[in-house]
């Protein structure tokens, strides 16, 4: 049986492969759809940034910076998933599915929370195809990260 420490890197290591898992996915869906890439990263970092007082400098420093902190932000939320299941699932391969459920949910709530709370989208606008192209990739980081702590215990 693992302790804490080996558990925390059990999550650490599901996250990342969930976290892969959701960038294809995503990547998958911008080319089938010939679609051009969210802006919602940037506009996340600058929101973070703004909110933590955080300079992120002028101009096109500025822009970079934010355009590397959102997606800094959802990488350490993916891995904070990741670890957060595999210290508290007791038995992961008992509940497969329900798993993947939690943790897909867990990933748009962590994906969109911030997002929502800084203005930036509102879920009750988006179409269907809009829905369809953040639910899947969503899908994939759970069931990887479910997989995967399942699969490393």
């Amino acid at each position: 049986m693992l302790g804490p420490i080996g558990r925390v890197a059990q999550g650490l290591a599901a996250g990342c492969a969930g976290i892969v898992a959701l960038e294809i996915a995503s990547y998958a869906d911008q080319y089938r759809r010939a679609r051009a890439a969210s802006d919602s990263p940037e506009q996340l970092g600058e929101g973070v940034a703004d909110r933590a007082g955080i300079d992120l400098g002028e101009g096109e420093e500025r822009r970079h910076r934010a355009e590397a902190l959102g997606p800094l932000v959802g990488y350490i939320d993916g891995l904070a998933l990741g670890v957060a299941w595999a210290v508290l699932s007791a038995h992961p391969m008992r509940s497969l599915p329900r798993a993947a459920a939690l943790l897909a949910v867990g990933a748009w709530l962590g994906s969109n929370g911030p997002l929502m709370a800084l203005g930036i989208t509102d879920p009750r606008t988006w179409s269907a195809g809009e829905w369809r192209s953040d639910l899947v990739p969503h899908a994939a980081y759970g069931v990887t990260t479910a997989a995967a702590v399942a699969l490393l215990r």
